[in-house]
């Protein structure tokens, strides 16, 4: 017996270094940085560190398309290879990655159409609901946005345009996005522009979620054994996620109105809103999982706000910190206004046919794109051929938006830099080749379902706001803009002097 004791340490590093040579060997001709090729904690260093975007750049600036992050994981740079990684089809499966991103409700993983793995779980939450995201069908919206709108004007003419006070604009344009997202899919607002507040604490929620669970995405088998593992959860306090109960709530008021009477609460709702359109769908077909409705008003509710305020906040900053830019949007938006071709708030077919505004908002979502991390699939039996390398079934390959958007041969030298005119002064063969390497809502058969959601509200919300005011940083020289990678790359930092802009005739 003390035989073994003795021989129990040398038998156990015989085993580790055999399982990382093995390790390092599978992927060995895959550049990049050596520890990246025995152990997943440089990932896990790198989104602690808030920079994973900026990391993920420089090593693909170093080793070029194709760099291995991980043991089991390779990064690709190449705008090319997308149409196969998240192909129509789905041939390549979502990582345990996306385990990671799943909410809990009641101590149990609510499946997201975002997150769920699963893709004939996939299928069928996505399916009953997918033409209510149509872009058609967010015209039915519009007027639902103008009246947020008008609720967010009044709100900075009161506490900004008369007082002078200092408004932190970004905090706004997170509060205007899911007040928004209430309207639309629940007929009521959360309260965020009334209140001048985050209700019940939602978004420091998602952004606590994040900074918790952010970290272990690298190492997903963690999550399994430890966050989500259903013997330590039968044994923690059952408490939904705030926002995941938040939109459990909102679903039983409507419920128990349907109850009460229709007619009682006509004058309240929009029979046509997102959970209206939901409860239908569940009524036509009892095959829907019963947490469907838990899914999609969660996925609404997060992922439809969060998204669209990265790229709101990212914008108005580069165009006060870009005055050309600024100069040059307003002239458009000006001469719009004075042939009639633009109205207040702007309608969405006329701001869409603004060259020079779609180009701001194409360049804000190639620079700063909301997802932070690659979009990790899984790559299928026999294995694939990326970049001119072959990888073995079981490979995990992602594309991040960061990284892509990045991409020297695709958008230029000055890819680094904002510059809108780089989608206005090219062939069309060119920018269709910017357009087909954005990655900014995802891509193939996962792309983002409420991407008509949010381009709805910038196309809306951008020129109104330019039109209606006049918009200054509150000290040119602060710095303090900050960038952070919790999954969504969020900011801080966008502190703004508003004065009342004279109207255009």
């Amino acid at each position: 017996m003390a035989n073994v004791l003795v021989h129990l340490p040398i038998v156990a590093f015989i085993a580790l270094f055999i399982w990382l040579l093995r390790s390092y060997l599978r992927l060995r001709h895959i550049p990049g940085p050596f520890l990246a090729s025995i152990t997943n904690l440089p990932r896990v260093q790198w989104v602690r560190s808030n920079k994973a975007h900026d990391i993920h750049v420089a090593l693909h600036r170093k080793y070029g398309k194709i760099v291995r992050f991980g043991p089991d994981m390779v990064s690709v740079q190449d705008p090319r290879e997308i149409a196969k990684i998240y192909n129509y089809a789905g041939t390549f499966p979502k990582s345990d990655f996306y385990r990671v991103l799943l909410f809990f409700a009641r101590g149990k993983p609510v499946p997201t159409i975002f997150a769920t793995q699963d893709d004939n779980l996939h299928r069928t939450l996505r399916k009953p609901i997918a033409p209510i995201y149509s872009m058609s069908n967010m015209m039915s919206f519009e007027r639902y946005v103008d009246s947020t709108i008008s609720v967010f004007f009044n709100q900075l003419e009161t506490r900004y345009i008369k007082t002078g006070a200092v408004c932190d604009l970004g905090t706004w344009l997170q509060w205007f996005a899911f007040d928004f997202m209430g309207e639309i899919t629940f007929s009521k607002r959360l309260g965020f522009l009334e209140g001048a507040e985050d209700v019940g604490g939602i978004t420091e929620n998602i952004w606590k979620y994040f900074q918790k669970t952010s970290p272990i995405s690298q190492i997903p088998w963690v999550d399994r054994l430890w966050t989500k593992n259903p013997i330590f959860q039968s044994l923690k306090s059952v408490s939904a996620n705030p926002v995941v109960a938040f939109g459990i709530e909102r679903a039983k008021e409507r419920q128990m109105q349907g109850k009460e009477g229709a007619a009682e609460h006509a004058g309240d709702l929009n029979e046509k809103d997102f959970l209206s359109r939901f409860l239908a769908a569940i009524k036509k077909d009892p095959s829907i999982p019963p947490f469907a409705l838990t899914a999609w008003t969660t996925s609404n509710v997060t992922a439809g706000s969060d998204t669209t305020a990265i790229l709101l906040r990212t914008i108005f900053h580069s165009l006060l910190t870009h005055p050309d830019s600024m100069q040059r949007l307003m002239e458009e938006l000006d001469t719009a206004s004075s042939e009639s071709r633009l109205c207040q708030p702007a309608k969405w077919n006329e701001a869409r046919n603004l060259p020079y505004l779609d180009a701001v908002i194409k360049e804000a979502g190639r620079l700063h794109p909301p997802f932070g991390l690659p979009l990790e699939r899984v790559v299928p039996a026999p294995g694939a051929t990326i970049c001119g390398e072959f990888l073995p079934a079981g490979t995990v390959v992602g594309m991040s938006g960061w990284v892509v958007h990045r991409d020297m041969d695709t958008f230029g030298l000055d890819c680094d830099d904002w510059r809108p005119e780089r989608w206005i002064e090219c062939s069309e063969e060119e920018r269709r080749s910017m357009e087909h390497a954005l990655l900014t809502f995802g891509a193939g058969n996962r792309t983002c379902l409420g991407k008509n959601i949010s381009y709805l509200e910038i196309y809306k919300l951008v020129p109104s706001m330019l039109k209606a005011f006049d918009f200054q940083l509150a000290d040119p020289t602060d710095s303090s803009w900050k960038i952070m990678n919790r999954w969504f790359v969020n900011q801080e930092g966008l502190k703004v002097i508003i004065r009342p802009r004279k109207v255009v005739v």
